[in-house]
């Protein structure tokens, strides 16, 4: 990280893992060449890889630290098999091995931790690359690791002051720039970040105390193009065409203040306590101004003649790539979209370890998150209602990136363009945007105990352990109108209150009139109407789950001819009970319910690895896994009504019957099958490997939205006609058949003086994935799994001597199903586009003199200005849903580690 610092791989201590006794690095030699910095970093993975008997990958402090990297989300998306999706430019989630962030796990300092998002996976841009130490991706599962997921579990580690051995005293900074500009009147272009580190070891040794800190400062700049959909059916009178546009450009301001402690205290030679802890204050507030169009989907008085268009053929039909629409009434937007997230998370581990071959532990856990999510949406046109304002005739131009625009208004004129409803979307009410404040509590508890015994003969050690982990996650929606005072139809935009206008002119659109909604609430010129809609409270929820974990593991350690055989045999036992409370809404009444299951899983697992004195790993492991739903799919909030048409649906033959949609407390997780093979070649004295995985998983339960049938018989009936039986459909997420999952992952680290003694210095790093899957729906189709990529790929090519540094790196990711959240946090689930991400760094290390110790550099991020593309399923690449555009980043910092 940017304190330069790379310690030895580390055992969590809140997982039972001991693979530094199962086999042991070479001895050190008098003669070896001392390496530092990026290669020494890369040396303390591939030794991890080696010497483990998971599968795994693993980036380590300086890795983290000296990559131009933002969070560890970046860094992580470097490893073989793994990759990221953005979210405002920055790697938000982690997918591995094509699978998205909803089918892995994320443990801090071995423990199960509580996110920023709606659902169990980690958002990783919450904590700052220069607080953490080390991450592991476990690819396979043992018996005593607790929290796995199904494809991965990502263990997120922070610095344990008595294995870094010496004081550390570090600081470091770097401003950032974003090549678009302050595009939003308010946004920066400038940003920065600063951290300090502190390790230090007294009373012989025996304490020590680790703190690190970094604080974020930064904008984040996005031009993007969205739309509705697209019109027409292909043929030549009625081609595809835009349906309609809501662009925006977004200016983000990330603030964010990330802080580590740990404290170790050798209480006696066989007992060590550690106490660690971790704060996270997200602060992520943007600004989201652009124009709404109707347009060729016929509505709100907009016409379009096709005969009029230029069209171009396609496999799949015609497509109008340029024309004209008439009687546009565009909406202008002034957009609020701010996240904050306070999270809070720590344990207490006391470690035994005995002379007699005893050993155990206990670990507690605790993790929090609070956060809030502000959305208010802002309209203004050029008058109330559709068919009344001044109308527009915008010419159009679509291409593979998305749709410009050639309009005739000035949508900068405050004189034209006023606060009201122009399209008439509130009905009866004037609605002049929307307000919208989800507030969301997590909170986890999690309690280890374990125990082992080493063993002589084939198994060298026996595990045993128990843990119980409580979580309880809610979500509660406070929603407004946002009206006109006093019952007016339309007001004029207050001249104190109008800011620079936001040019749209990427699209051909020109300025916007531009202001910031929360202060002309403030003002109250616009003031919030509650709603009182049913569809409010149906959106919350409080979901609590206690899990029973028991394992037994058994260890193998037996010598070879030529190498050793090491690994574990081992099974689980968890226990899950969950409850969903919320509100149910028979015949549209609002009434309290509570739903849940109790059930458990076993799930057996085996590792083992052949390793030969000549440099050869071969590893083999089976395991049962599985993944928790994900928790807003287990809401109890659900509304259901009686059906007396008889429509040969019912589930029974018998009506009238219940049909409802909603929740489902009953899901099962995600279950599979596990069997993985892989062939690695170590050389260069450990410091490169190539290594060929291959995988398989029998997916035997899936989840996936279907009509299902359903008993109500534990919830209120509604008024009106009983129905003839309580078994009815309900519309949720449900358990379904599953299918295949398999693939192929190739990588290596490469020293190039391993192979041309000149190139001193140089080397490589990456690997590419494939993976294939064969999944069935609830109706027998073939199912895209959300965030699966058949293909990923990164490397980086490296320099290091000398004090000067230089790496580039480029990660690639096939099209995949990406999760887009929606105004309200709504997720909507689309095909985004193949994305290919350059990144680029060059630095210099004073290593003597007066200023040895600093480090400094520059980097570059997004070099090709990679957007993030998404399309409908109109099967036309010109078809365009989203095109957001990130720009390039530079930063340019320094480190500083105190001799």
């Amino acid at each position: 990280m940017a304190m330069a610092l790379t310690l030895a791989p580390q055992a969590a201590f809140a997982q039972d893992t001991d693979a530094e006794e199962q086999a042991s690095a070479p001895d050190e030699d008098e003669n070896m060449i001392i390496v530092s910095g990026f290669r020494e970093s890369l040396e303390s993975s591939v030794a991890e890889k080696r010497f483990s008997d998971q599968i795994l990958e693993s980036v380590t402090a300086e890795d983290i630290g000296k990559l131009p990297d933002d969070s560890i989300g970046e860094s992580i998306a470097r490893l073989p098999g793994v990759t990221s999706q953005r979210l405002n430019g920055r790697a938000n989630v982690i997918a591995i091995r094509g699978l998205g962030p909803d089918f892995s796990q994320t443990l801090l300092n071995g423990r199960e931790q509580t996110s920023t998002g709606d659902n169990r996976a980690v958002e990783f841009d919450q904590y700052p690359s220069e607080v953490v130490n080390q991450v592991v991706v476990y690819k396979t599962p043992t018996a005593s690791l607790v929290g796995q997921g199904l494809v991965g579990t990502i263990d997120v580690r922070t610095i344990r002051p008595l294995e870094a051995g010496e004081q550390i005293l570090a600081i470091g900074a770097k401003g950032s720039y974003a090549d678009l500009g302050a595009l939003n009147a308010g946004s920066k272009e400038f940003g920065y970040r600063v951290n300090a580190t502190f390790v230090d070891q007294f009373a012989d040794d025996t304490m020590g105390v680790a703190i690190s800190a970094a604080y974020t400062d930064e904008p984040y700049q996005l031009q993007e193009f969205n739309a509705w959909g697209y019109a027409g059916d292909g043929s030549a009178a009625n081609p595809f065409v835009i349906g309609g546009s809501k662009s925006f450009v977004t200016s983000t301001q990330l603030k964010r203040f990330g802080v580590t402690g740990t404290f170790q205290a050798e209480l006696t030679p066989t007992l060590m306590l550690t106490a660690d802890g971790f704060y996270s204050n997200f602060d992520d507030d943007s600004i989201k101004r652009g124009i709404e169009l109707p347009l060729g989907f016929g509505a709100f008085g907009t016409t379009f003649d096709p005969s009029t268009a230029t069209t171009t053929t396609t496999e799949f039909g015609e497509f109008a790539t340029s024309g004209t629409f008439e009687n546009v009434e565009g909406v202008v937007r002034n957009d609020i979209f701010q996240r904050k997230a306070d999270q809070y998370s720590g344990g207490l581990n006391l470690a035994y370890e005995g002379d007699d071959g005893w050993s155990a532990f206990f670990d507690f856990g605790y993790s929090r998150t609070d956060r809030n999510e502000l959305s208010i949406e802002s309209y203004s046109g050029t008058g109330y209602n559709a068919g009344v304002g001044a109308t527009d005739t915008i010419g159009f131009m679509s291409d593979t990136t998305g749709t410009s625009f050639s309009p005739t208004l000035n949508y900068s004129d405050p004189n034209l363009i006023r606060l009201t409803d122009p399209l008439g979307w509130g009905g009866s009410r004037i609605q002049a945007g929307y307000f919208n404040d989800r507030i969301i509590e997590d909170e986890l508890r999690q309690y280890r105990v374990g125990v082992a015994k080493e063993l002589d003969g084939f198994f060298s050690k026996l595990h045993l352990g128990l843990s119980y982990t409580n979580r309880d996650k809610s979500l509660t929606p406070d929603e407004f109108f946002v009206i006109p005072a006093g019952g007016a139809t339309e007001v004029p935009i207050p001249s104190n209150l109008l800011l620079r206008s936001t040019d749209l002119g990427y699209l051909g659109l020109g300025p916007i009139v531009s202001y910031d909604a929360r202060e002309v609430i403030a003002s109250g010129v616009l003031v919030l109407d509650r709603n009182t809609s049913n569809d409010i409270p149906a959106k919350a929820y409080r979901i609590s789950e206690d899990l029973m974990t028991l394992y037994a593991q058994l260890d193998i350690d037996q010598e070879l001819g030529a190498g050793v055989l090491t690994g574990n045999i081992g099974v689980q036992a968890i226990n899950t009970s969950q409850q969903s409370s919320g509100i149910a809404f028979p015949g549209g009444v609002q009434t309290p319910i509570s739903l849940g299951d109790d059930f458990w899983d076993v799930l057996p697992s085996a590792n083992l690895s052949v390793r030969l004195d000549s440099g050869w790993v071969f590893r083999l492991a089976a395991s049962r896994q599985i993944q928790r739903p994900q928790l807003d799919d287990l809401r109890a909030a659900i509304g259901y009504g009686v059906v007396t048409t008889i429509d040969g649906q019912s589930p029974t033959g018998q009506y009238p019957y219940i049909n409802g949609g909603g929740g489902n407390p009953l899901l099962r997780p995600y279950r599979a099958n596990a069997v993985d093979f892989n062939v690695e070649k170590y050389f260069a004295n450990g410091a490169g490997v190539i290594a060929l995985q291959l995988f398989y998983k029998d997916l035997v339960s899936y989840i996936d939205g279907a009509n299902t049938v359903f008993d109500y018989a534990g919830l209120p009936l509604p008024a009106g006609p009983t129905p003839a039986t309580t078994i009815g459909i309900l519309n949720s997420e449900v358990n379904t058949g599953g299918g295949d999952f398999y693939g192929a992952e190739l990588s290596a680290t490469i020293p190039f003086d391993a192979i041309i003694p000149a190139l001193e210095g140089f080397g490589a790093t990456g690997g590419v994935g494939w993976t294939e899957t064969k999944v069935e729906d609830a109706n027998g189709n073939v199912d895209v799994i959300p965030g699966y990529s058949e293909w990923v790929a990164n490397g980086t090519l490296y320099f290091e001597k000398g004090g000067f540094n230089a790496r580039g790196s480029v990660r690639y990711r096939s099209e995949f199903l990406a999760d887009f959240t929606g105004f309200g946090g709504n997720i909507t689930r689309r095909l985004a586009r193949a994305e290919t991400i350059v990144d680029a760094q060059i630095g210099y290390d004073f290593e003597s003199g007066p200023l040895e110790g600093l480090s400094i550099y520059l980097q570059g991020q997004n070099l090709t200005n990679q957007p993030f593309v998404s399309q409908f399923d109109v099967p036309v690449r010109e078809a365009v849903i989203d095109n957001q555009e990130y720009g390039r980043r530079f930063l340019a910092g320094f480190t500083y580690r105190f001799r």
